[in-house]
């Protein structure tokens, strides 16, 4: 690839990482992600246009707000990078074209509703919702998906999640998988069809199960300690599009 495009496209990533920033902090507020200006989250100072250049402010200002000198969660340049990583990462598998476009919509909403879900516990209905008829459209239509596939990535996706959530909610008394989950679930197998729902699930498992028994065993024991699933089955989708094709290969040859 070219040096000059890769640069462009990632510096482009770093643009849209910190508005996706702004989601993550506006939307279980209820708040427009388009006014007012992005603001301290201490002082509540506006952020002035040159303290707002993705990445490269939080260094230069050492990581605090320049008006009250308080720090500012490394989170907000992390989040910038990642997304940079991932146009780059997007752009070198699909090229500038439709399809790229669709996947950085998919991804970008993945990491808004992960970290959502990380602060707050919900997965936010006005991502999943509208993103399950626009993704599918966009998996028949431009990505040139079955219809069938993508249909069957709902109601599986949907489905099987929900009966999980029900059959744990029977045996233990409790809520473990929220409808967030589900729909969530919905969303991906939408976009990524079906088959991708195998590695989505097994994967999403995995790291959950790894993650939650680390905190178990770190809170002494406590299996009451909730840990959100929508960012492992967000990390597992975006693990689908790079590895997919691969793990499906390995285990159902063609």
């Amino acid at each position: 690839m070219n040096f000059f495009i890769c640069i462009v496209v990632m510096v482009t990533g770093a643009v849209v990482g910190s508005f996706l920033n702004v989601c993550i902090l506006r939307i279980p507020a209820g708040d427009s992600i388009i006014l007012p200006r992005s603001r301290c989250p201490r002082c509540r100072h506006a952020i002035r246009f040159y303290d707002n250049i993705p990445i490269v402010s939080y260094f230069i200002l050492k990581g605090k707000c320049r008006d009250c000198a308080k720090s500012i969660s490394p989170r907000y340049a992390a989040i910038e990078a990642l997304t940079a990583v991932l146009f780059l990462l997007l752009f070198s598998k699909y090229g500038l074209s439709l399809e790229f476009l669709f996947y950085v919509v998919f991804t970008g909403a993945l990491i808004v509703i992960a970290f959502i879900d990380l602060d707050h516990f919900i997965i936010p209905d006005v991502i999943t919702l509208p993103g399950i008829p626009i993704l599918f459209l966009a998996a028949v239509f431009v990505m040139k998906a079955s219809f069938v596939d993508s249909i069957l990535g709902v109601l599986i996706g949907g489905g099987s999640l929900l009966l999980i959530a029900v059959i744990y909610q029977r045996l233990t008394k409790r809520e473990g998988i929220g409808l967030g989950d589900v729909k969530l679930l919905a969303m991906i197998g939408a976009f990524l069809g079906w088959k991708s729902l195998l590695f989505v699930l097994f994967l999403s498992s995995l790291l959950g199960s790894i993650v939650g028994l680390l905190i178990i065993l770190r809170k002494g024991g406590n299996l009451k300690y909730a840990v959100p699933y929508g960012p492992f089955l967000s990390l597992a989708a975006v693990a689908y599009i790079f590895l997919g094709n691969d793990f499906m290969n390995f285990f159902i040859p063609t």
